[in-house]
């Protein structure tokens, strides 16, 4: 299990790779100001995905993007 510096440093990683460092703190700072909530945000969203796509695009992904990490470490970390 992470802890939560980890957590972050974790999501800021993937933030600034996928957005930049300027629209991931633009991001940061919607949430904060919105005072965001993620559940509510991913339970509405999800409600709105027809059943069966989020799996179908799951194993999309999946085979994409195979895991190349240490089985070992995974077992670890449970």
């Amino acid at each position: 299990m992470y802890n939560t510096v980890d957590i972050m440093n974790k999501g800021m990683q993937c933030l600034t790779e996928h957005m930049g460092v300027l629209e991931a703190e633009h991001f940061i700072s919607i949430i904060i100001k919105e005072k965001f909530d993620y559940t509510k945000w991913q339970r509405e969203y999800f409600d709105r995905v027809p059943q069966g796509e989020f799996y179908k695009k799951a194993l999309a992904y999946s085979s994409e993007n195979p895991y190349h990490g240490s089985a070992e470490r995974v077992e670890n970390e449970l």
